[in-house]
């Protein structure tokens, strides 16, 4: 049985030095290689790991006949953004956790999210690609956030015909996807490309305008057909520990915000410094926490620590981020909880109190809940701590958008097939709905709602 064709990587001492892409991508060579272990199953069961739904050995079968054209128009047949999703997206745990070769003992599954990434950047690289826009409009659709949820409702919502407009509070659109994921997973230029693409289909983006804030939402809903709401989780969560308020203490979010938007990686040339210390503690084991790790890394820090309070078998992390994190030389302190950060005359953080854990019965995520071990408390050295234990709903929620119900969590109730709110005509979707996912998840949200939208405003014209 063919082996599965290895991605070709910078080296872990070059890439540490520097913010470039780590991941190379497959060769037109590899490509194909890899395109021919699939099995074309006639069940596809493949697809039913995906969130927005590809034609997924479609476009693997025009890779291996090298019909990359065919192949692209099925990717982008129900995604618009595969560029991004072939990088980071979690493919080991949704489309190649399906696939059967990868079932077989001995085998690994197909490498389709690779496959995705090579068909997608074949597209960025043409110039003459074009989007069709439709002439006939349907009706008018806000679209609030222009995040993975937001677009991917606004380039679906343009290809059946409506008039879109996405109201974005920064400056730029892509949300989490500009201001999160490092330069070193997903460059800016790809997401640019992408979001370039969506405005080809003729969406509008007005930004700069924060919704409840800048513009009343009871405006927008007299002025278009229905709303989608796809704002993300934005407002940073803490552990609130003795000691939180010492200086040199982030949130990941605004960490990774300074380095990826205000371009922080690139000081002197952007004046937008950040402190980076000899020492570092990033708290928490997801991808943001390896983002965060290996970014401070690069940015000059000479021990980088990740504390997780569970185990190896626990953290939320993609593989594929992990073993790259290891590979870039970060330490992992596993079954350990910080308890108090210390400080020094200064009040700048110096070290860390934690204790160790034990793993107990399972909690309400089905993973088993960590239990202080008594007396195994000890102290780490530290300069600088970074907390990425996720983030929650922007309080803008709680009076920007009045009538709208919210859940004991402060996020959007809405209905997980349609997006339906408690508002007539509003609909939400993405981390504004379920609180910290990943970018495929809200791009699926986003869809559905695409789709419940259009039906929504049909009856309405037909009534």
């Amino acid at each position: 049985m063919k082996e599965r064709i290895p991605m070709p990587e910078q080296s872990p001492e070059e890439r540490i030095r520097n913010f470039s892409e780590v991941a190379l991508g497959y060769t037109l060579e590899m490509a194909i290689a890899e395109a021919d272990r699939c099995l074309q199953c006639p069940t596809s069961p493949c697809i039913s790991g995906c969130p927005v739904e590809i034609d997924i050995p479609g476009f693997i079968k025009a890779i291996r006949d090298k019909n990359f054209r065919k192949g692209i128009e099925i990717l982008k047949d129900t995604n618009n953004l595969p560029a991004i999703c072939g990088r980071v997206c979690p493919q080991e745990k949704q489309c190649e956790a399906q696939c059967v070769l990868g079932k077989m003992k001995g085998s690994e599954p197909v490498a389709i999210g690779r496959l995705e990434r090579f068909l997608a950047d074949l597209e960025l690289s043409d110039e003459s690609v074009n989007a069709e826009i439709k002439s006939e409009k349907k009706g008018n659709i806000a679209i609030i956030g222009a995040g993975p949820a937001g677009l991917t409702a606004a380039a679906d919502l343009a290809k059946m015909g409506y008039s879109v407009t996405i109201y974005e509070a920064f400056n730029k659109a892509g949300g989490v996807l500009i201001y999160g994921i490092p330069e070193f997973r997903l460059p800016k230029t790809v997401v640019e490309k992408e979001i370039e693409y969506i405005r080809k289909l003729g969406v509008k983006f007005e930004y700069g305008q924060v919704i409840g804030r800048t513009i009343p939402f009871e405006k927008i809903r007299k002025e278009f057909d229905a709303i989608f709401i796809g704002i993300g989780a934005g407002a940073p969560r803490f552990m609130g520990i003795p000691g939180s308020n010492l200086n040199n203490i982030y949130s990941a979010s605004e960490f990774l915000t300074r380095v990826n938007l205000l371009k922080a990686n690139k000081f002197p040339e952007f004046d937008t410094p950040v402190n980076i210390a000899k020492r570092v503690a990033v708290i928490g084991a997801g991808n943001v926490s390896m983002d965060a790790a290996r970014t401070a890394r690069r940015l000059g820090a000479e021990e980088v620590m990740i504390i997780y309070r569970r185990s190896e078998l626990e953290m939320p992390a993609r593989l594929e981020e992990y073993h790259h994190a290891v590979q870039e030389g970060i330490i992992f302190h596993w079954l350990t909880q910080p308890v108090e950060y210390m400080g020094d005359i200064n009040n700048n953080v110096r070290k860390i109190r934690c204790i160790k854990m034990e793993l107990g019965a399972p909690d309400e995520s089905g993973r088993r809940r960590p239990v202080p071990i008594e007396g195994s408390e000890f102290t780490v050295d530290v300069e600088l701590v970074i907390e990425a234990i996720g983030q929650k709903a922007n309080a803008v929620l709680k009076t920007g958008f009045p009538g709208i119900k919210l859940n004991k969590w402060g996020y959007i109730e809405a209905d997980p097939e349609t997006g339906k709110t408690s508002l007539e005509g509003v609909f939400a979707g993405g981390d504004i709905v379920t609180g910290s996912a990943t970018v495929i998840e809200a791009m699926g949200a986003g869809k559905r709602s695409a789709r419940a939208i259009n039906n929504y405003v049909s009856s309405l014209k037909r009534i």
